[in-house]
């Protein structure tokens, strides 16, 4: 069995690198911040700020999320709705960091995540894959990038999309999601000790990709 945990902040491009791994290695590549947006869309969907803590708890129960794969794609059913096509709007971002945050919603994702990782070969990315969700994962690799690399990164996307926000906008909040995801009471952001630092600042997404598929490819044997 593979579980290849990447763990990093926002914007390290974590997501682009595991979907690709998980393509070139022919393995499933479970998107773990689609699940945490996807409650996001849940709770505001409730009219319940996602900050919230016993307003969140009260509804959580009513959850039931599906994970299925479509067309080689995953795809997100919340209480019976593909909520996939939502999940990537700006807004939904700092929902999803926010509401991870909350203990109760964190704790009923991991069991979750953990369900589908003993089942299957998979790759997770998120922060706190490697530390906290999948902490036997045998592959394990923490990505980073400087601040402003990340946000440029981030802010070329959004505007690609048709997003109006400045970069200083982004960069402000790849900051505070930094900040937030390293000082949560629950699972913060951090490296395992036996991760593979990988710095992207300077490398293209292929050298990246090599790089991740040839340390898991020698971990294998």
């Amino acid at each position: 069995m593979i579980n290849i945990a990447i763990d990093g902040p926002a914007g390290a491009g974590k997501s682009t690198i595991a979907k690709a791994v998980a393509k070139r290695l022919g393995i499933i590549y479970l998107d773990t911040g689609a699940m945490y947006r996807s409650v996001a869309y849940y709770v505001l969907k409730h009219g319940v700020s996602v900050s919230d803590e016993k307003g969140v708890q009260g509804i959580l129960g009513g959850l039931e999320m599906d994970i299925r794969y479509e067309d080689g794609a995953q795809q997100i059913y919340v209480c019976g709705e593909n909520v996939t096509p939502y999940l990537r709007e700006p807004h939904m971002s700092k929902a999803a960091s926010d509401v991870s945050a909350l203990p109760a919603v964190r704790y009923k994702m991991v069991e979750l995540q953990r369900e589908f990782a003993a089942s299957h070969d998979v790759v997770l990315d998120g922060r706190d894959i490697g530390t906290f969700v999948l902490p036997e994962a045998n592959c394990k690799f923490y990505m980073t990038a400087s601040p402003e690399e990340r946000a440029e990164r981030r802010h070329k996307e959004l505007a690609e999309k048709g997003s109006a926000c400045t970069f200083k906008e982004v960069l402000d909040d790849i900051n505070k999601r930094d900040y937030n995801d390293s000082h949560r009471a629950v699972a913060p952001l951090r490296q395992a000790d036996d991760a593979v630092y990988i710095d992207t600042t300077d490398m293209t997404p292929e050298e990246v990709i090599e790089l991740v598929v040839r340390t898991v490819s020698e971990k294998r044997k």
